[in-house]
């Protein structure tokens, strides 16, 4: 039986479509790739104890979001039916999340739309452990929406940064104390918001208000009612526990701002912390857009271009975003990749825990 040409362009079409588009974004981005990878000798420069502390900046980041997992899988803390008597599973070990993080994340970083790819891989392996499928995806959307209202309060926060920042001639190190300072402030954000929806209420209507002016189907009362119905799905999934999520979540990424810090440190640049955090900001929204792989290309040349801008040297700035994005990653993939291979290893062999 023939397949009709209208089934092969529906089932193969999207993809391919998504393919050419991955393929022109590689070939637009492809001079900014090979011009930081030519600065890679200048790696050999760097003290031995910075690749330390790289390591364990973005490994801090990563565990964070092996505990944000967690907490949002710890029985009690997520919706049961009345009529299910059996027990629910305990929380997968650490060696499960990490697995099921790293091997998603390399996924995402590799398979063009990776995001999706990375959360069926990362969600097959936690339900392998055995986890419900439901817990499971409702964990991964309520972590996926904390960390993004995380992403989108950052920008709210560098702008205070920005005004009582130190002088440009201040060290870069005070990044690393900027890092805990917007940290704490993010979980106070959190606490607040959880704990009194009339902020968030309050909040929603003036930022409505705001769009209301450029776009006037958007109402000061809508915007209100979908900050109130998305704080209200974080706090139900998080039950009991939504303070530790918060923390988990601002850890998540303080510490990916800290190795950014710390790269440039290491080859003695001087830039004000909060115009760094700013270009931090930028550069994780260029990941979210969907052309190439975990935006591979644009975000590092958008990083850079924005480390130039606020006074980084071109040289310097090209050579710290290699060094952190070696760290934050590249280095993960091949790990990812590692720890995929040794699930399955398990997996055919009978024993799927990989605790």
């Amino acid at each position: 039986m023939g397949i009709s040409a209208g089934a092969i362009v529906r089932r193969w079409g999207g993809r391919a479509v998504g393919l050419a588009v991955t393929g022109v974004g590689l070939y637009v981005v492809a001079p900014s790739l090979l011009t930081m990878f030519d600065a890679w000798p200048q790696l050999a420069d760097v003290e031995v104890h910075w690749f330390a502390v790289l390591a364990l900046l973005e490994l801090g980041s990563f565990a964070a979001l092996w505990w944000l997992t967690r907490i949002a899988l710890t029985p009690g803390r997520r919706p049961s039916r009345s009529a299910d008597h059996l027990t629910p599973p305990a929380p997968p070990g650490w060696g499960t999340l990490a697995v099921a993080q790293m091997a998603g994340n390399a996924a995402s970083k590799v398979i063009p739309g990776g995001p999706a790819a990375g959360a069926v891989v990362q969600g097959k392996i936690l339900v392998a452990s055995g986890q419900p499928g439901g817990a499971v995806a409702s964990a991964m959307a309520s972590t996926g929406l904390l960390g993004t209202a995380v992403l989108m309060l950052l920008p709210v926060l560098t702008i205070p940064a920005l005004l009582i920042g130190p002088p440009p001639a201040e060290q870069l190190q005070l990044g690393l104390l900027v890092s805990l300072i917007i940290a704490t402030v993010i979980v106070a954000v959190g606490v607040t918001a959880f704990t009194w929806p009339r902020v968030v209420e309050a909040v929603g209507a003036a930022v409505g208000a705001v769009v209301h002016l450029v776009r006037r189907k958007v109402t000061a009362d809508r915007v209100a009612e979908i900050l109130l119905v998305e704080r209200d799905r974080i706090v139900v999934a998080f039950s009991g526990r939504w303070w530790q999520a918060v923390v988990a979540a601002a850890a998540n990424r303080m510490f990916d701002y800290a190795a950014l810090v710390a790269a440039l440190v290491a080859f003695g640049a001087h830039a004000r912390p909060s115009e760094v955090l700013l270009a931090y900001v930028v550069a994780q929204a260029f990941a979210i857009i969907p052309i190439t792989p975990g935006g591979v290309g644009f975000v590092d040349a958008g990083l850079t271009a924005l480390l130039v801008v606020i006074g980084v040297p071109a040289d310097t700035a090209v050579i710290g975003t290699l060094l952190y994005r070696l760290f934050s990653f590249w280095l993960p993939i091949p790990i990812g990749v590692g720890a995929w291979g040794w699930w399955t290893l398990h997996q055919r062999s009978g024993d799927p825990s990989t605790a």
